[in-house]
């Protein structure tokens, strides 16, 4: 299937964006050796795309929350149905219908932003002075020869930290300034990506359900370390398309999730084996938390027996100077 019409999207963005900058009065040559026009273009696309995405966002969460509030009744299924997977995913399916949670919907942002990135990825790649087709997907000369030149702090957009000098040589760009510039900003990448993911898993809680925490560990770790590889192949447009969206992304989380914060499962009043509840915790000093031992219950009275029927009152004081009676 053609991938033109994300070609031509995504080049739409970036030049209507880069016109707006234009209009405002960005300068379009060099500032501090950066083309902020073109740098502001690709920022500003990351904002289009997210504010486009924003109700699935908003739905990914309430599905996040959804699933997790039916992770009880997951449990019960697991040990009812334990070694018989396929009826294990028959009464799961089912139970996600009549809940109306979707399994799917936490990765559906995702998904939706990889054509963005591909089109990004291959749109930037082709800003070479050298390249033929300068008026593809509605480009024209003249933009397209100053995306081509664009660059921040003396690195191309369309530079890799991979590229060869043969590569820079017709951007006029220095093998050693596009690899220390790449590489930073793979790092911060890399760091962007890792505390995303962070955000999330200590806000909703590592999952009970083996394959699901899986999953957590694969985009906890997983995907940053493959950054490390993957980052010296995209170009430094890209990458800062990757930053500013983990930026936004970190942003957006802190916002939804304090809007819908997760849910918190209910403790429990008493303590195994009937003992007592501790007491609810007080503030001590530098706002520290103690708990308050629980209250013991006063100590009983001994009981006294009382006198016998038809018993005469004995008075303790006169009882105790009283002679004792001779014995017949």
């Amino acid at each position: 299937m053609s991938l033109d019409w994300i070609y031509y999207a995504i080049s739409w963005i970036l030049l209507t964006w880069h016109s707006a900058w234009d209009a405002i009065g960005v300068p379009v040559g060099a500032v501090i050796g950066t083309n902020w026009a073109w740098i502001l273009a690709i920022i500003f696309l990351v904002v289009t795309v997210r504010v486009i995405l924003f109700p699935v966002f908003v739905k990914q969460i309430k599905s996040q929350r959804a699933m997790q509030a039916l992770q009880p009744k997951v449990k019960e299924l697991q040990e009812k149905h334990k070694g018989d997977r396929e009826t294990l995913q028959k009464e799961m399916m089912e139970l996600y219908r009549k809940e109306k949670a979707n399994p799917l919907m936490g990765c559906l942002p995702m998904f939706l932003q990889i054509p963005v990135f591909l089109g990004l990825f291959h749109t930037l790649k082709r800003l070479n002075p050298e390249n033929g087709g300068k008026t593809l997907y509605g480009w024209t000369v003249d933009q397209f020869n100053s995306a081509s030149s664009a660059k921040l702090f003396t690195a191309p957009i369309s530079g890799r930290f991979g590229s060869t000098a043969a590569d820079l040589a017709p951007l006029g760009a220095n093998t050693g300034t596009v690899k220390v510039i790449a590489g930073v900003l793979v790092l911060i990448m890399i760091a962007t990506t890792y505390l995303t993911s962070r955000q999330m898993i200590l806000k909703t809680g590592w999952a009970e359900d083996p394959q699901q925490r899986m999953v957590q560990r694969l985009m906890l770790y997983g995907i940053p370390v493959s950054l490390l590889v993957s980052g010296s192949i995209f170009p430094i447009g890209v990458i800062i398309y990757w930053v500013t969206n983990n930026l936004f992304t970190l942003g957006q989380q802190q916002w939804v999730l304090r809007k819908f914060p997760p849910l918190v499962p209910p403790k429990k009043a008493t303590t195994a084996g009937g003992k007592s509840p501790v007491q609810p915790a007080k503030t001590g000093l530098l706002g520290r938390k103690t708990a308050q031992p629980a209250v013991k219950a006063p100590a009983a009275a001994p009981k006294v027996a009382g006198p016998k029927p038809g018993a005469k009152p004995v008075n303790p004081k006169k009882a105790g100077n009283r002679p004792a009676k001779r014995q017949g």
